[in-house]
């Protein structure tokens, strides 16, 4: 069993400051917004992109899987009366050769074996995708 643990305290009435291990996270906890900080929602989406991201490091050697990047899009549908999410979309995109079979094996394994995305799953509906990047991009 793992345990986690990070430390968040209020610095004003604009902003606190999240710290686990080395890491600092300036929060955006001001009523108005701040541009330079990620708000809780943010935060939680990013350590949704942060845990797929993860995942594909985590099985592309298992699976001998070639990929030269990969990025995660996310959106989040908030209802106002009681404020939750209803809804996350995620989009992965990797840059890759490997056969169609083999990005839906990599889409599989990453939300099977994440734990944000399975602990998520479990109070908002996750929907998404995995595609393979444009030759564009």
């Amino acid at each position: 069993m793992m345990e986690y643990r990070v430390h968040a305290r209020r610095i004003d009435a604009h902003g606190s400051l999240a710290v686990a291990k080395e890491a600092e996270v300036t929060l955006d906890t001001d009523l108005a917004g701040r541009r330079d900080a990620m708000n809780p929602v943010e935060l939680l989406l990013s350590a949704l992109a942060a845990c797929m991201l993860k995942g594909i490091e985590r099985v592309t050697p298992m699976l001998h899987f070639q990929i030269d990047g990969a990025e995660v899009a996310l959106e989040a549908i908030r209802q106002d009366a009681p404020p939750k999410l209803t809804l996350i979309r995620y989009e992965i995109v990797v840059d890759s050769a490997e056969t169609d079979q083999r990005l839906d094996l990599l889409h599989r394994n990453i939300l099977k074996y994440g734990t944000i995305s399975n602990t998520l799953s479990g109070a908002v509906p996750l929907e998404g995708s995995l595609r393979r990047a444009s030759s564009g991009n």
